[in-house]
């Protein structure tokens, strides 16, 4: 909407309030709140912040203010908050955009495909953990009755948690979400709920509007909301899976019925997915950037006894054992989860996808089979590669990886440098478990 109609869009629904909203590095959602007669200052200049309390915006305490400024076309309600609206914005300083600030990141990327006549469309699909924490901090699934051993499409676990299910979708849908599935995954107390794709930017805001809906509506219900790759080591993790495709305004580029491989893909997809899969380790440090994410990306067979995670650097048909998946028409990268920032996701696959047109990487052959079952032997002369174990390998991935670096601009720096400060915070902090195993053992 235009600034005129957001101001008509604020009084006829009686908002008080309005969220100025960007995200940090990790993509935790900030905001400061204005009041309603007060709108056009979030547009010009912006709504400020001092951005050296701000993880990742590369500032000191005498540096300028950061200025969100809102794009008036994200104006929406906060059905959770009576009162309020959200506005998203993108960060200024001194005027210009801020190179910092990962919207805009995802911004400059859009703008290479713009050029060329393109657009992404994407769908991110948000699985979550629905838990309770107890004075002691230990966590359970939200209902102690969600104990099956596959609780996989459970009635009783969906049923039993449809209270808060139901409050999140009215909140979504009344902010023109089209929810269109809902299902109790694989893990006890796991959900996932999916809504129809759009432009990789609008597609990034939903994404983090949806956190804050499922965050808040279940603390208002005494639960916890836990988007945490993995919060259960004997259970499957939270993805964050990204459905890929890209139009010139009539027609799905990434679709061909006529592929020789019976794929349904074209020759611009298969190029895309080679740049994926070619710069696959780079790309793992963004899509799968905490400590916690590796317990999700293992090789080999999961304490859970069964993984949706991808561990190899591959692609197949409706495969779900690959790296990328193929639906039909589109791609689906399985890489990223829940802790990542969808918005520099989505940017790093824009640059390795058009990394792979530019040079016309080709990707292979694709894998029907299911590669959790392959020994490492069979795997190595398949030609097939591991992605990443750890949070240090990645980082030592993005860090030689100029095409992905080059697409986060200054922003790379930062990243690998908290990044590694939590890789060294992580290795020094002695364990229950390190107590348990090595206090009296030797």
């Amino acid at each position: 909407m235009t600034p005129e109609q957001a101001k008509q869009f604020l009084a006829e629904n009686k908002v008080k309030f309005v969220l100025a909203q960007f995200v940090d590095i990790h993509g935790v959602a900030k905001t400061k709140a204005l009041p309603a007669g007060h709108f056009d200052d979030i547009l010009n200049p912006g709504a400020g912040f001092a951005g050296f309390a701000v993880w990742g915006l590369g500032m000191q305490p005498n540096s300028p203010d950061f200025m969100a400024v809102g794009d008036s076309t994200t104006l929406s309600l906060v059905p959770w908050m009576p009162g309020f609206a959200r506005v998203v914005c993108v960060g200024n300083v001194k005027g210009q955009p801020y190179p910092y600030d990962s919207r805009f990141i995802l911004m400059q990327q859009l703008e290479r495909l713009k050029q060329k006549g393109w657009t992404l469309y994407t769908g991110l699909e948000p699985e979550f953990s629905l838990l309770y924490q107890d004075k002691r901090g230990n966590i359970y699934p939200c209902d102690r009755t969600d104990n099956l051993e596959k609780p996989c499409y459970d009635y009783k676990g969906l049923s039993r948690s449809r209270a808060f299910i139901e409050k999140l979708v009215d909140s979504l849908q009344a902010v023109e979400f089209d929810v269109y599935q809902i299902d109790h995954e694989d893990a006890n107390g796991q959900f996932e709920i999916n809504y129809t794709y759009t432009d990789a930017l609008t597609s990034c805001d939903r994404y983090i509007f949806f956190k804050m809906a499922a965050s808040e509506i279940a603390k208002e219900m005494g639960l916890v909301c836990s988007f945490m790759p993995k919060p259960f080591a004997n259970r499957s993790g939270n993805g964050m899976h990204i459905h890929m495709s890209i139009s010139d305004g009539k027609s799905n580029l990434f679709a061909d019925d006529t592929d020789e491989k019976n794929l349904g893909l074209s020759k611009l997809a298969y190029h895309f997915m080679g740049g994926l899969l070619a710069h696959a380790p780079a790309l793992t440090a963004i899509c799968a950037p905490t400590i916690n994410s590796y317990k999700r990306l293992v090789v080999g067979r999961s304490l859970s006894g069964a993984t949706w995670a991808p561990a190899y650097i591959s692609y197949g048909d409706n495969n779900r054992s690959t790296m990328v998946r193929i639906p039909g028409g589109r791609l689906e990268l399985r890489l990223a989860d829940g802790s990542c920032n969808p918005y520099l996701a989505t940017a790093v696959a824009i640059a390795a996808g058009l990394d792979g047109i530019e040079k016309e990487l080709d990707p292979g052959e694709p894998y029907n089979n299911n590669l959790y079952d392959l020994s490492d032997r069979e795997l190595r002369d398949k030609g097939i590669q591991t992605l990443p174990q750890s949070l240090s390998q990645a980082l030592d991935a993005l860090e030689s990886d100029e095409v992905i670096t080059s697409a986060l601009g200054v922003l790379a720096e930062e990243f690998i440098s908290l990044k590694r400060m939590e890789w060294v915070e992580y290795m020094r902090h002695v364990s229950e478990w390190e107590v348990k195993k090595y206090l009296e053992f030797f």
